[in-house]
């Protein structure tokens, strides 16, 4: 399942779950060699992957985190400070006998469930945000009575997901794979682009205090398109035209998400002049479309026939049309 707080060290580093404890060491320092901040001196991202690795390397070197890691996941860190209780009303846990952190919470709740008994009274704990490395974390702050109160941790998850402007445009239907066990078929309705955002409801990871699912929200990225762009919320394309259909205007067939139109060029465009196409832009959620910008960008030919060359010539020649005259003035 998607989780914006995990990170796989073993895919960091690039090795396998089994990989042994040589083959963890060579392959961090060949990376480490790769991005090291010296090789790379101003660059974030290499900066950034450099305390990345040697991050999966200090947990995945340690016996003992490495094991944590294997058997809790996103969760081991809670798990390698441990559980706070202990003393009067308290409890001890040895967390090797759980298969997972779930197993582990199931029992927990089960022992607050209906008060906890035993002398000294009972502990409570609450959920909170800056468990170390994310995650969920659990920070004991005493009180009376039994129970388990209801967590605020977001259990809701991110993932992104990228399509062609064909997709987008029309609408299509996606199937992700959101475990081993589980997958799913998402409608993409028409219209989306960069920045939308779908949200699938009860699709999140589990919230252990809970046991209750947040929601998934896909952020859509298009694909580059070699026509098409978005500028802000407009459909955006440069025209390219030639010197004499600036000069003398055209009728030019343009593509369009409605289909193919013919547009008038009107004699004397600039280049960098623009046009719109209104109603043939991108489908709007509201329905209809949007509007559709044209940029013209007039194109000199980069090889002439000879006839052409005499052509432009004759008219170099005669032109009288000076259009840097107001040059003169300053």
């Amino acid at each position: 399942m998607p989780a914006t707080d995990f990170k796989d060290y073993y895919q960091i580093l690039g090795v396998d779950k089994s990989a042994s404890e040589s083959d963890i060491k060579k392959a961090f320092r060949k990376l480490a060699r790769q991005y090291h901040p010296d090789l790379h001196p101003n660059d974030a991202i290499a900066e950034a992957k450099f305390k990345e690795i040697n991050e999966a390397y200090e947990v995945l070197s340690d016996l003992d985190k490495r094991k944590k890691y294997d058997q809790f996941g996103q969760y081991w860190r809670q798990m390698d400070g441990g559980f706070p209780g202990g003393g009067a009303g308290g409890f001890e846990t040895d967390f090797g006998q759980y298969g997972n952190f779930d197993e582990f919470i199931n029992e927990l709740l089960g022992r607050f469930s209906g008060g906890a008994g035993g002398g000294g009274g009972s502990r409570s704990y609450r959920t909170t945000t800056g468990a170390p490395g994310g995650g969920f974390g659990f920070e004991n702050f005493g009180g009376f009575g039994g129970g388990f109160p209801q967590g605020n941790v977001s259990a809701d998850a991110e993932a992104e997901i990228t399509l062609t402007f064909a997709e987008a445009l029309k609408g299509t239907e996606k199937r992700l794979l959101l475990s081993t066990q589980e997958n799913l078929t998402v409608r993409i309705p028409a219209g989306a682009k960069t920045g939308s955002r779908i949200r699938l409801r009860g699709k999140g990871q589990l919230n252990p205090m809970t046991q209750q699912r947040g929601d998934l929200y896909l952020n859509v990225k298009l694909q580059p398109h070699a026509f098409f762009k978005f500028e802000g919320d407009q459909l955006v394309c440069e025209l390219p035209i030639a010197p004499d259909e600036a000069v003398l205007g055209t009728k030019i067939d343009v593509p369009t998400p409605t289909g193919v139109v013919q547009v008038n060029i009107p004699a004397g465009v600039k280049s960098g002049q623009s046009l719109r196409l209104r109603g043939k832009g991108w489908p709007l959620s509201k329905g209809g479309h949007g509007d559709q910008i044209l940029k013209i960008q007039i194109v000199p030919p980069k090889e002439l026939s000879t006839l052409e060359r005499e052509c432009y010539e004759k008219i170099a020649a005669s032109r009288s049309y000076n259009p840097r005259l107001h040059l003169k003035d300053l």
